[in-house]
């Protein structure tokens, strides 16, 4: 049977009710030969209290730069699985998500594989104004995603996990992108699994939505202001994966994306709007976000070219 090791990587208190939920929901599903791994991300004080409160686990400190990718890296070097899983700490596992996942790399082939991530929305439901199409803003999954077992290009972060050889292969997460406390910039996940897939044609990355996680999402990434700082960080973070690993790798979900989920959004909108004025809402939302989005990658081009010249 495969050894799972599950990897947690939190930086903050204030984050701690959700962190020890995400922390328990592993420990429940563990069998013999896995394991939690927590890593905690340059805070002592939370170091300490990890230490204490979760005998069971491994706990770890960051021994890179401060931020998620060599947080991740860090949980990779000190997990001893076959298949090295990363939960986010303000997510829960529903129960039969590690033997799933466990399920899914039994197939040879399988270098990186990924569930549905739910959001757990403060309130009990997502704002009237929130398109559907862009649950990845809050790091959940959203419409347009596959809902059968099939192959990605990446997961969600959230919820993945990685065959550990694969990481002997192709190195870690890279710490040119990912999030750093709480600035919104992601897609180390979309750089390593293109890394993967390239370095190997013949390994898949494999999306199954029968297994899940729920993730919290709290009131303070339910605002329009949080909405647009997010897709503007995610452009940043699409420019940049593009000029580490090439545009048509970079931008292959996006371009579908952009060409087919988002105008059906804004049609879906529109059409409700008879019987729900906050359709027209919705729409309108849905071109703010692939704005923001847009200018962020934008942005981040000109920044780039500014420093080449600079440089030159």
């Amino acid at each position: 049977m495969l050894s799972i090791s599950v990897v947690i990587c939190s930086y903050t208190e204030r984050r701690w009710d959700d962190f020890r939920r995400a922390c328990e929901s592993v420990e429940r599903q563990l069998r013999e030969g896995d394991e939690l791994v927590v890593v905690i991300d340059h805070n002592e004080a939370l170091l300490a209290r990890s230490r204490a409160d979760f005998p069971r686990a491994v706990v770890v400190a960051n021994a890179g730069e401060q931020g998620l990718s060599d947080a991740r890296n860090t949980g990779v070097e000190t997990a001893g699985g076959d298949v090295v899983a990363f939960l986010d700490d303000d997510a829960v596992a529903r129960p039969g998500w590690l033997d799933a996942l466990r399920g899914i790399f039994a197939d040879a082939e399988v270098a990186v594989a990924g569930t549905a991530v739910v959001a757990d929305w403060a309130g009990g439901h997502p704002p009237r104004w929130f398109p559907a199409e862009f649950g990845w803003v809050v790091g959940c999954s959203y419409r347009g995603q596959p809902e059968s077992r099939t192959t990605v290009r990446n997961p969600i972060g959230a919820s993945m996990a990685v065959r550990r050889s694969v990481f002997a292969e192709v190195g870690g997460f890279s710490d040119a992108i990912g999030r750093v406390g709480a600035t919104p910039v992601g897609c180390e996940e979309t750089e390593f699994c293109i890394r993967v897939t390239a370095h190997d044609p013949a390994r898949t990355v494999v999306l199954d939505p029968s297994a899940a996680v729920d993730h919290h999402v709290p009131a303070a990434r339910q605002t329009v202001g949080y909405f647009v700082r997010r897709c503007y960080h995610e452009g940043r973070s699409k420019r940049i994966v593009s000029l580490l690993r090439g545009a048509t790798a970079g931008l292959s979900a996006e371009r579908t994306y952009v060409r087919e989920t988002l105008p059906a959004a804004v049609v879906r909108g529109v059409a409700a709007a008879p019987r729900d004025p906050v359709g027209l809402v919705r729409a309108g939302v849905v071109v703010l976000g692939l704005g923001s989005t847009v200018l962020g990658y934008a942005v981040e081009s000109l920044r780039r070219g500014a420093l080449t010249t600079a440089a030159g």
